[in-house]
C-alpha cells in the first residue's frame, strides 16, 4: 500500500524505500531519525515491490503530491532505470539506480534516478582505514556488485576478480567494469577460497547467508586474513564469512556502514537541505542502528 493522501490543509512530505523482500530493512530507522534531527517533516516507510509491480507502482504515486524520494534496494536497482524520467551521474554509467528524487517540473514531477552506493562503500572502507585496494574481490555479480566496482575503482584499484554463484548473471558487473575501464576476472564461486583470503579489499554482494559454504571454506585453509571485508548483507549480523574473516586477523566493515553512508547522501537529496545534514544528524542516524558515532 502506497501511504495515504495529503490533506486538504497541508501537503505532507513523503519517502520511502522499495524492495522484495523488504520487513527486514534498516533504511526507516535511519532516514526517521535523520528526519527528525533535522526536523525536516518527512515521512519514511518500507514498501513491498516486486519488478512485476515496480511500473504500475511508480505510474501511480507520479500523481500523488508530496513525494520526495525513494530508496531502492534488490531486486529493483537496475529495474528502476526504466521507470524514471532522467538518470544522472554514476548511475547512468553503471545502470544500477538506489535513489529516485522528485523534482518540479513544467509538466509537473520529474523522477531523476541516482547512485549513492558508490559513495556509500567508498566512505564505509575509508571509515575502517582503508582508503586503497590494491588487490581487490567481490562476491556476487548483480547491481551492488556493479556499485562495488565503482566505489573499488575510486579507491585506485585497477583489475578485481569477481566470484559469482551463476556466470550467466553477471551483465550488470560486466558492464559497470567495461564502462569504467576496469579488468575483470570472472569465476565461479567455488573457486573464491583462496584468492579471497589474500585480498586487500574483499566486497560481499551475496544475499544473507549465501557465503556461508565460503566462509567454512576460508575457515578449512588455516590461513589468515589479513585484508578489510566488507559484508553487505547486514542481517543476521555477524554473518559467518564475518566470523570466519575478523578469526583469521582480518578487518570486518559490516554492511550498515554501507547502509549508513549511503542513507546520508539520500537525506541531503530529500530534504533538498544538503548542507544542513552534518556531524549531529550522522550521530543520530548511527544511534538508531546500533552504529559507533563517528570522530569527526
Amino acid at each position: 500500500m502506497v501511504p495515504g493522501k495529503r490533506g486538504p490543509l497541508h501537503m505532507s512530505l513523503r519517502a520511502a524505500v522499495l524492495g522484495h523482500p523488504i520487513s527486514h530493512s534498516k533504511s526507516p530507522a535511519l532516514h526517521l531519525a535523520a528526519y527528525g534531527q533535522l526536523g525536516a517533516g518527512i515521512s519514511y516507510t518500507a514498501i513491498d515491490v516486486t519488478e512485476e509491480l515496480l511500473p504500475s507502482f511508480m505510474r501511480q504515486i507520479r500523481h500523488q503530491p508530496g513525494w520526495r524520494g525513494l530508496s531502492v534496494t534488490m531486486p529493483l536497482k537496475t529495474a528502476m532505470l526504466d521507470e524514471v524520467d532522467e538518470v544522472r551521474g554514476v548511475a547512468r554509467t553503471l545502470g544500477v539506480v538506489n535513489t529516485v528524487t522528485f523534482e518540479d517540473a513544467v509538466d509537473g514531477v520529474k523522477t531523476v534516478g541516482s547512485n549513492t552506493d558508490v559513495t556509500g562503500i567508498v566512505n564505509a572502507l575509508c571509515h575502517a582505514g582503508s582508503a586503497a585496494a590494491p588487490s581487490a574481490v567481490i562476491l556476487g555479480g548483480g547491481g551492488t556488485a556493479a556499485s562495488a566496482v565503482a566505489a573499488l575503482k575510486e579507491l585506485g584499484t585497477d583489475t578485481v576478480q569477481v566470484f559469482v554463484r551463476d556466470a550467466s548473471r553477471t551483465a550488470d558487473v560486466r558492464a559497470a567494469a567495461e564502462s569504467l575501464g576496469m579488468a575483470l576476472e570472472v569465476r565461479s564461486l567455488a573457486a573464491a577460497a583462496r584468492p579471497t583470503a589474500e585480498a586487500d579489499v574483499v566486497i560481499s554482494t551475496l544475499p544473507p547467508r549465501a557465503a556461508d559454504g565460503l566462509a567454512a571454506e576460508i575457515a578449512a585453509l588455516k590461513t589468515a586474513t589479513p585484508g578489510v571485508l566488507l559484508d553487505v548483507a547486514y542481517d543476521p549480523w555477524p554473518s559467518l564469512i564475518a566470523s570466519v574473516w575478523q578469526a583469521g586477523g582480518g578487518r570486518v566493515v559490516p554492511g550498515l556502514e554501507m547502509l549508513l553512508y549511503q542513507a546520508v547522501e539520500q537525506v541531503r537529496l530529500f530534504t533538498r537541505r544538503g548542507e544542513d545534514v552534518n556531524a549531529a544528524v550522522i550521530d543520530v542516524m548511527c544511534d538508531a542502528v546500533g552504529l559507533a558515532r563517528r570522530a569527526f
